[in-house]
């Protein structure tokens, strides 16, 4: 995987270039052109995006403004080659405040336009690098963190405590980085947030295949991420944590790990001390299995998505796949591929986000700009940034006016219904099959799947057969349904998600005087940011209680957010001298009263539907309900005043 460097030089032809500039999209072409080239008379006021419609392909703009914009850009580009590529000079804070205007219309918020700069990082600045050194502010003090797993989050948090010279050591229960993206193998599997923002901002990759990429390319890219950072030395592959228990005396942390293979009875459990511990696990890691009567009765081979099998032969199989959300919606177009016939088991039907280059390649043309422009990326990103910064949140925030129901719950939201629906129509025409692929609740309620129209292709397929009616028992040769058929199958795929709110488990986590984390949690996660929990000093999460993403952002925003709020927190009870920070109880409970209060406003709360953005409890434990700038603005720097310092 390739980084981003400095433009190169081009002598490409008049027809290559503006072949190049017609794969574009408009916006991220226009700012990274007069960047490259310095003339900000490309952007003519008409052409700038319509802020009232950011979430249309368009931005607003009619086929002849963008073809203007695309006539300026190769006027442009050949002009600067004409003149030899010069390099383009630094840009002054006016210059890169007339690119930003140009994307977002005008920000007054100066808080707004900070955070704009770090996501831009143009010139490979790294806004988010930690703002001190351990062998500045405490050279005396030793100081070890253990991070639990190496994954997306791992990775970032293991590289942040190196730039502040902080010692690390990172257990990962598995063979090699990549968490999430090293587990889930199943066919189709792949991201469904575009690659310039699924991606760290201080390392953006020129080299993304597709503009959603597949699993082993974000595997390749975390892959890269920890060799160029230098984390590999750091990290104790296959082992399991069993347990972290804060002593109280010591003041840190005694983890308690098990290598690949080894005995626990046998006494072979590794207990070392660590000043602090940063979970890093994540909520999408262990897989849901549903309730069904006769589950572990079926004779054939079965497997959940997660632990997808490849010695299974699907090849002529009559194989039965239980569930249709977000994981299953990508890999039943390929098992359909591939085996003799398929049943798909449909409880709650997914609402289709349409996305014509969901599985699209890059085109050239664009491959070309990331090579001889590399901050289109930049710009893309910010694009992508600015458009998802709040994104469909207002679209999912109830209007007790509406009143909202089962179909709806504001105006936007039912906007966005018959936008979707008009997806569903045109995939389905026959009413039967469009009546079952319809959900029954809101939109946005529960997480919606991304789709270039190949679930209606899917299931309009002879050897496909779409079953709603529910599951009473599987048997030794087959699932029953609750209307007494039987259905004989060779193997079963469970589609059924993860256990999102369980976060932590199977860890045992014990914090000061004996607390047990689970037990104080009782089945409804809480911390303070999602990060830090009171009773548990100097223990923070990664993809915390209330951080999921929903309809707005990237997880590795939130990732980069909370690594550097941790590391800044770490400096702060190093520059006190202290030994533990714990978090207070008053200051963790009114952050959940605010969001508990936020998210009851939102269609995930209001909705009867099952989904795993609600605990068992009934309570949201995973989303976050606020705008990008409100998480950033609260993570920038810890406050002392939320901790007790001991």
């Amino acid at each position: 995987m390739r980084f981003l460097g400095a433009p190169v030089p081009f002598d490409a032809s008049d027809d290559d270039i503006r072949a190049a500039v017609d794969a574009a999209d408009h916006v991220p072409l226009l700012v990274a052109t007069a960047h490259l080239t310095g003339d900000l008379s490309i952007l003519e006021p008409e052409l700038a995006p319509d802020q009232l419609l950011l979430l249309d392909p368009t931005a607003g703009l009619t086929p002849e403004l963008l073809s203007r914009g695309k006539e300026l850009a190769a006027a442009a580009l050949i002009a600067h080659r004409d003149a030899g590529c010069p390099a383009p000079p630094p840009p002054d804070e006016e210059t890169i405040l007339a690119l930003i205007n140009f994307v977002t219309g005008g920000v007054d918020d100066p808080q707004l336009l900070e955070l704009i700069h770090e996501e831009l990082a143009l010139d490979e600045a790294d806004h988010r690098a930690p703002r001190w050194r351990h062998d500045e502010v405490a050279p005396d003090r030793p100081f070890s963190v253990a991070i639990i797993g190496a994954g997306m989050s791992g990775i970032v948090a293991a590289h942040r405590l190196r730039q502040a010279g902080i010692d690390f050591t990172i257990l990962e229960k598995d063979a090699d980085v990549g968490g999430t993206w090293l587990d889930n193998i199943y066919p189709g599997c792949r991201v469904d947030v575009p690659n310039h923002f699924y991606s760290y901002s201080f390392a953006q990759s020129a080299e993304w295949p597709q503009f959603f990429s597949t699993q082993d390319v974000l595997l390749d890219y975390f892959r890269s991420c920890a060799e160029v950072f230098g984390l590999r030395p750091n990290i104790r592959f296959s082992t399991e944590v069993l347990s972290a228990t804060w002593d109280d005396d010591a003041q840190q942390w005694v983890v308690r790990t098990l290598a690949a293979g080894a005995d626990q009875d046998a006494g072979e459990v590794v207990e070392e001390r660590y000043d602090a511990v940063l979970s890093a696990v994540g909520q999408l890691n262990q897989p849901s299995f549903p309730d069904i009567e006769g589950r572990d009765s079926f004779a054939g081979p079965s497997f959940h998505s997660a632990r997808w099998r490849d010695d299974v032969e699907l090849a002529g199989k009559r194989v039965a796949v239980i569930g249709t959300g977000a994981s299953a919606a990508q890999f039943i177009p390929p098992v359909a591929d591939e085996a003799a016939e398929l049943l798909v088991f449909q409880r709650t039907a997914p609402w289709l986000i349409p996305t014509e280059n969901y599985h699209d390649v890059l085109p050239d043309g664009v491959r070309w700009l990331l090579h001889h422009v590399p901050d289109y990326a930049r710009w893309d990103r910010l694009w992508i940034f600015w458009r998802t910064q709040e994104g469909l949140l207002p679209c999912a925030t109830i209007d007790p006016d509406w009143p909202p129901t089962e179909q709806s719950v504001s105006m936007m939201n039912e906007f966005i219904r018959q936008m979707l629906m008009e997806h569903l129509t045109a995939g389905f025409p026959e009413p039967d099959l469009l009546a079952a692929v319809v959900p029954d609740y809101p939109p946005l309620a529960k997480r919606f799947v991304r789709d270039n129209g190949i679930w209606a292709r899917t299931l309009h397929r002879d050897d496909v057969h779409l079953i709603t009616t529910g599951i009473e028992r599987i048997t030794p040769s087959g699932v029953v349904t609750a209307d007494g058929v039987e259905h004989p199958v060779d193997v079963i795929i469970y589609g059924t998600g993860f256990q999102a709110s369980r976060f932590l488990t199977p860890m045992q986590v014990t914090g000061r005087g004996g607390a047990d984390l689970h037990e104080q949690w009782g089945g409804d996660a809480r911390a303070y940011l999602g990060i830090t929990v009171p009773n548990f000093p100097n223990l923070f999460l990664f993809y915390g209680p209330n951080t999921n993403i929903v309809v707005n952002g990237s997880i590795i925003y939130f990732s980069e957010l909370e690594a550097r709020y941790t590391v800044e927190a770490i400096g702060m009870l190093l520059r006190a001298g202290k030994r533990a920070l714990d978090c207070r109880a008053e200051v963790h409970d009114a952050y959940n009263e605010e969001i508990d209060a936020r998210n009851a406003e939102m269609a995930w709360s209001f909705s009867k539907v099952s989904s795993w953005y609600k605990a068992e409890s009934g309570r949201s434990a995973q989303n976050w309900p606020f705008s990008l700038l409100e998480y950033w603005k609260r993570t920038l720097e810890p406050d002392p005043d939320d901790y007790v310092l001991t």
